[in-house]
């Protein structure tokens, strides 16, 4: 096991990450951008070290500043959490040539993922259901345009390198498919500094739907359940749960078992989530994700395994103890993303939280890394924090869902807090009744706003 682990990253995650340790008796270094001194997690760390100035690409994206961090403080190991550095290849190969651990997948897996064509083309190979579209990139329009008409309108426009919407658009004719490339391809330089784009068929109602998997690098890997994600803004999520409305338990161990089966056979080191869209009775792969997700707690409420732990553990080389037969799924688990945004414009809303009151009771979980007086930075994502509410069925989760909700306090800031209200409330939320276009048609229709 190691003897100390590096924390690079900062909020919720990083306090997630700290607590895992500690549970493990692993010493803690926190590692923090000077507008991030007062932070929680570095509060709470046994050491931590100020590695630049607010802006990310000078602190949490600065490799060299994180090696002499780990050098300083004598990590053997280092948890990029997600976003910053989790996904980046040649930051894991860098930590290696260092003799620093990367807890997280193999670099090649990292980059091959990373790469969504590549992704794409090995999930086929791999027997895992793919989303009809090109095989490799688009150069010209008329490329684009020669796949558009084999794939058949309305089309999806994807950036190779990256997701989280930049560089999608959705084109419903060839009129709409020159001037959607430019667009694209700008979005994609500007994210990514990579326009290369692909294309794949539009589907009009799916559900976003993920399968959590962990792996010890040595050909044992198994699969923990599904989780759905389909309300979302603009391509990101908002409200996460599992098990999915959408499933029965044949399909959920047949997607499941496919997914661990590949997994088994490229050797995956970690935790990981492979996404698809689910429409018809079918699964369509988009993407996977090498690293731990915001919504991890879903899976963690009903499977009562602590994913960053098995994280921590096999990458220090042990071997996966658990068996597929070892997960067994009770009840029923939902998360709200909680943001410093206006519920209506979405726009952010920085700034000192003069009440903090969270909820509490049976079955709810807080992960945010927020306090009474902390002032929520304009430099970096605006999650306030995560809610999570288990309940024995999907009806009593809403229930409690609906309480916390009305108990959640944050003032001074303008918060998310009332979207989760009005949703724990729709009928068609209640109902499970909803796929990825449900939410920005909910608030199209302006119904926050009444």
């Amino acid at each position: 096991m190691f003897d100390k682990i590096l924390i690079a990253n900062r909020g919720e995650i990083a306090l997630r990450v700290l607590r895992a340790c500690k549970e493990l008796g692993i010493a803690t270094v926190a590692v923090h951008s000077t507008a991030d001194e007062d932070a929680m997690h570095v509060r709470l760390a046994d050491e931590s070290v100020c590695i630049g100035p607010p802006a990310s690409k000078d602190s949490y994206l600065n490799i060299p500043a994180l090696l002499a961090a780990c050098e300083i403080t004598g990590a053997d190991a280092v948890h990029p959490g997600y976003g910053f550095l989790a996904e980046n290849a040649r930051f894991a190969e860098i930590l290696a040539e260092h003799n620093v651990h990367f807890i997280g997948p193999r670099p090649e897996h990292i980059r091959l993922m990373g790469d969504k064509i590549a992704a794409k083309r090995a999930a086929t190979e791999l027997g895992i259901p793919t989303v009809p579209g090109s095989t490799e990139s688009v150069g010209s329009d008329a490329e684009a345009e020669r796949w558009a008409r084999d794939i058949g309108f309305p089309v999806m426009l994807k950036a190779a390198a990256g997701g989280g919407g930049r560089g999608m658009k959705v084109v419903r004719g060839e009129s709409e498919l020159g001037p959607a490339l430019a667009m694209a391809r700008a979005e994609a330089k500007a994210a990514f500094g990579d326009d290369t784009l692909y294309l794949e068929k539009y589907l009009e109602r799916p559900r976003h739907v993920e399968i959590q998997v962990l792996g010890d690098g040595k050909g044992r890997a198994i699969h923990l359940g599904e989780r759905d994600c389909s309300l979302q803004r603009r391509h990101q999520k908002v409200w996460e749960e599992g098990p999915s409305p959408a499933l029965n338990t044949a399909a959920r161990d047949q997607i499941g078992e496919t997914v661990a089966r590949a997994m088994r056979a490229i050797k995956y080191l970690g935790a990981g989530t492979v996404e698809f869209l689910y429409e018809d009775g079918k699964f369509h792969f988009i993407e996977m994700n090498t690293r731990i997700q915001v919504e991890h707690p879903v899976t963690e409420m009903i499977t009562d395994i602590d994913l960053v732990v098995e994280q921590i553990r096999v990458a220090a080389g042990g071997d996966l103890t658990l068996a597929q037969s070892d997960v067994k799924f009770h009840g029923h688990a939902i998360e709200c993303r909680i943001n410093a945004e206006n519920p209506v414009s979405f726009r952010p809303s920085p700034g000192k939280i003069v009440h903090y009151h969270p909820p509490g009771g049976l079955g709810v979980r807080i992960d945010s890394a927020v306090y009474h007086g902390y002032a929520i930075p304009p430099f970096y994502d605006s999650l306030v924090g995560k809610l999570i509410v288990h309940g024995k069925t999907r009806g009593e989760c809403l229930m409690r869902l609906r309480r916390a909700l009305d108990e959640f306090v944050v003032d001074g800031i303008e918060t998310t807090l009332p979207l989760f209200r009005a949703l724990a409330r729709e009928k068609d939320v209640v109902d499970g009744d909803y796929h990825i276009h449900w939410l920005e048609e909910f608030l199209a229709r302006g119904a926050l706003e009444r």
